[in-house]
């Protein structure tokens, strides 16, 4: 790499070559992490973060000036993409589209780093039918006075009822106070089929620790010292940072997958671009397995045609809780 700041880095990521413009751009503050440092961190994560992008429709959160800067969404794929970057059309209600950018190597995510991307935010179906979901998120997300060792007593019974219906659950940290959890899902059913089922899910999660999870729609409702189970992240165009995602704060947090057995011992914040590289050398992909095995979501449908005639509510129009 040549002295000036503006000086170009050129990185060969498999087949191509990805041009990095300012690469001593700081972009986490913290401990003054670079542009280059993030290419460098996500080719250390190259194929957790491709699987979890994987012909995915892709949101971009961009940072041109790093971190502390400006935050741009970025639906669209940016202007001035290679001929390699592929894309995915998706409609909206509008009757706009987008071409959202469509992760099928390396190379496409380096090079949207190269557009000053920091976090990707994919949709939790594929581009062979951009409908049907094939992935079911369960986001635990703690209100502003419950505690991480709520959202980890949360988890694990989450992890309890994922057992008891033989789905396979891939947990994360979010990259911030909460966890995620994904599970593979035949791609048979429409996004309100899945954010039904979801919500099925997270009632029964809410009934066996009331005083810990709450499904309260609105947010002003809520109790703050428990865990919102979020059921609305499986809505249509709704979309959370993938595995191996880096978020968009000075320390550089990343939303990293782990194992089940760690769940009781893991701090979010040490897991970092500057930690991460190492653990996933030491450790894989620990959503390697991620793809084997496909959960139907029909027991859970069963779960919610039991709530509605119970009297639960239908569940609220998908959109922002607020």
């Amino acid at each position: 790499m040549s002295g000036s700041s503006n000086d170009a880095v050129e990185l060969r990521v498999g087949e191509h070559v990805v041009r990095i413009s300012h690469p001593e751009r700081v972009y986490f503050s913290a401990r003054r992490e670079t542009k280059l440092d993030l290419a460098r961190y996500y080719l250390s994560v190259g194929d957790g973060i491709v699987r979890a992008l994987r012909e995915r429709p892709c949101m971009l959160h961009r940072f041109p000036n790093g971190v502390d800067g400006e935050k741009v969404h970025q639906k669209r794929l940016p202007k001035g993409a290679p001929s390699w970057v592929q894309t995915v059309r998706v409609d909206f209600p509008s009757g706009r589209h987008a071409d959202e950018l469509c992760v099928t190597n390396l190379a496409s995510v380096i090079w949207a780093v190269q557009m000053s991307t920091v976090e990707f935010h994919p949709w939790n179906s594929r581009r062979a039918d951009v409908e049907c979901p094939d992935e079911w998120r369960i986001d635990l997300d703690p209100m502003p006075n419950a505690s991480f060792a709520t959202v980890r007593r949360v988890a694990r019974v989450a992890h309890e009822v994922l057992d008891e219906l033989g789905a396979v659950g891939w947990p994360k940290t979010s990259g911030g106070n909460g966890l995620h959890i994904y599970v593979r899902i035949p791609p048979r059913w429409g996004f309100g089929d899945v954010r039904r089922a979801a919500l099925a899910f997270a009632r029964e999660v809410e009934r066996r620790v009331p005083k810990l999870a709450t499904t309260t729609w609105w947010r002003k409702d809520r109790d703050p010292t428990k865990v919102f189970v979020d059921f609305n992240q499986n809505a249509r165009d709704h979309t959370i940072a993938c595995a191996y995602s880096v978020r968009g704060n000075p320390d550089g947090t990343v939303s990293a997958p782990i194992a089940w057995e760690e769940i009781d011992a893991v701090e979010p914040r040490e897991l970092t671009i500057a930690t991460m590289p190492d653990r996933f050398g030491a450790k894989g992909d620990l959503h390697a397995g991620i793809d084997e095995r496909a959960f139907s979501i029909a027991p859970l449908l069963e779960w919610a045609a039991r709530d509605r005639a119970a009297g639960a509510p239908a569940p609220p129009p998908p959109g922002p809780a607020s």
